[in-house]
């Protein structure tokens, strides 16, 4: 327990009071934060980092403001400029369930502490980078609570730039890209140099993420801006090989935002920068989340150098075979039927599908001409669908086709590689649990694990005691594998009464199917990941960084 009376403790920076706030003297000055109905301290809302606004909105993060009066650590919800709904349920972060209303502004950079309450120190931090194709989310759009009342680890979840002022990449001095993975990296160094203040340890940092934020948590693996600031991986539904994670032709994205502006010279290197840097912030809030080739447009790039840091200087695919990166142990898998997020666009896709199957290849395949890829898309199409059209009787075979392209295919290329460059501590998983109360998959009978299940299942879901008795026990099992995880290294340590879950290897053998009851397997999607080894190895198209041509 906290003392009880007021007491001023140097070694540690925290002014401690009558359980109901707390003082934290951080370096950029003192911190108050207040325990919620939870039992939890939580510090919302300390800027980490300040942003850079006007024609200067695409460069990396500056540092954070400081103060000398104590900062109020309460919500302000504050969250990154974005095209979304802007009312949400406040439950998870105060007592009642009415709806606020989130505050957009362009200086977004906050970061929220929550600190269990525990008279134990140095403990493990998991940092949460949340999900939103790099587009949409912010830092508490999904909680821990549940996962806090462990009191065995610190939590902290963040803002990052989103969209065109996150990840447009020209190259240029003033646009240089990776502007949200940098605020990402700014976070990262503010947790080594404060979390010891909270009481956690800086040499134990666990960072998680879910979708594109699982995306983010493989990219700081291979990056060299990363390196020392985190010590084990959790990505969620996000492998850093995918389409979706990097921005494959960069200046080519640059360009057809533009257009779409009515702007004309895109041609001129110059003059693409002067646009950027001079429009209104607001018309750059677009997004471009269903593109029928599987990519989001606004990601992160490979950098080209221009004497800055760079967050990303290489393929990730070439790093992982250099084996030159952190090999961290890891948590690492999907959800069962991933592809299932796709299927409110199935009625307008499968006759699409079924007319042009070219437009739904993922965008990092390229071809020597219309024949060859006409051919491709044909075989692919065949290995999915067989010799029928798209169609209500295959929409199981749909789900299928896109979770391998976004998700599934990646993770395993990923793995792969890792365990050829020398990583033996990865713990493969697929997540396959449905409850009993999720609705049927449409035109079928078969209810299905979606997108980033696993992460539903670790984290907060409101008022928990509505759920099935299955889920609930489900949810203790999934939490239980995390925090082994968080807290050792290992989803199952030595001595645990779960089933053993030794590492993959190997022909992506041995993985753990999760379900009601743990099953370890053999041969990680092998047959779909097999097939996409070869089309990959023939048709690969690297990403590019942005050069000036």
């Amino acid at each position: 327990m906290w003392c009880y009376m007021f007491v001023l403790c140097a070694c540690a920076k925290i002014v401690v009071s009558d359980q109901t706030w707390r003082i934290v003297n951080i370096d950029q000055g003192p911190v108050k934060g207040y325990k919620t109905y939870r039992g939890h301290f939580v510090f919302f809302g300390i800027p980490y980092a300040t942003t850079p606004t006007g024609p200067n909105k695409f460069k990396p993060p500056l540092p954070p403001p400081t103060w000398n009066v104590t900062f109020e650590a309460i919500p302000k919800y504050i969250i990154c400029p974005q095209k979304t709904s802007l009312h949400v349920s406040r439950e998870n972060l105060i007592r009642d369930t009415e709806h606020f209303t989130l505050n957009p502004q362009e200086d977004c950079l906050i970061a929220n502490v929550y600190v269990p309450d525990t008279e134990n120190r140095n403990l493990p931090v998991v940092v949460y980078f949340h999900g939103g194709a790099y587009q949409l989310g912010y830092s508490n759009i999904k909680t821990a609570f549940n996962v806090l009342n462990s009191k065995k680890v610190i939590i902290v979840d963040f803002n990052y730039r989103l969209g065109a002022h996150g990840f447009l990449c020209l190259g240029t001095e003033d646009i240089p890209g990776n502007a949200g993975m940098k605020d990402q990296v700014a976070l990262l160094r503010w947790v080594q140099r404060n979390i010891a203040s909270f009481g956690g340890n800086p040499n134990d940092v666990t960072i998680a993420g879910w979708s594109a934020g699982s995306s983010s948590v493989d990219l700081f693996i291979i990056s060299k801006l990363a390196k020392g600031l985190f010590h084990k991986v959790i990505p969620e539904s996000g492998p850093n090989v995918a389409f979706y994670t990097v921005q494959v032709d960069p200046i080519a994205n640059a360009k057809m935002i533009a257009k779409k502006l009515n702007f004309e010279d895109v041609d001129n290197i110059d003059s693409l920068e002067a646009f950027f840097k001079n429009i209104e912030f607001e018309k750059l809030l677009i997004t471009f989340v269903n593109e029928t080739n599987s990519g989001v447009v606004f990601a992160p790039c490979i950098e080209r150098y221009i004497g800055q840091e760079m967050f990303l200087d290489d393929n990730p695919v070439n790093i992982l075979k250099s084996g030159n990166y952190s090999k961290v142990p890891m948590l690492y898998g999907v959800a069962e039927m991933e592809g299932m997020f796709r299927l409110p666009n199935f009625e307008e896709w499968k006759t699409m599908m079924n007319n042009n199957f070219t437009d739904f290849l993922p965008g990092n395949l390229i071809f020597r001409n219309e024949e060859e890829r006409d051919n491709i898309a044909n075989k692919i199409k065949h290995f999915y669908f067989g010799d029928e059209p798209v169609s209500e009787k295959n929409i199981l075979k749909y789900v299928q086709y896109f979770s391998d392209v976004l998700f599934t295919y990646g993770t395993a290329k990923a793995v792969k590689l890792q365990v050829e460059a020398g990583n033996n501590q990865i713990y493969l998983y697929e997540f396959g649990y449905a409850d009993e109360n999720n609705d049927y998959i449409v035109h079928t009978k078969t209810r299905g694990a979606t997108h980033c299940a696993q992460t539903n299942a670790v984290l907060d879901l409101g008022n928990e005691e509505n759920l099935s008795d299955a889920y609930k026990k489900l949810k203790m099992l999934m939490r239980n594998l995390w925090l082994n995880f968080i807290t050792t290294g290992k989803p199952v340590p030595e001595g645990s009464s779960l089933t053993p879950w030794p590492p993959v290897g190997k022909n992506r053998t041995p993985y753990m199917f999760i379900d009601r009851e743990l099953t370890l397997k053999k041969g990680f999607f092998q047959d779909r990941a097999l097939f996409w080894d070869e089309i990959y190895d023939k048709y690969y198209r690297e990403p590019i960084p942005p050069y000036r041509y």
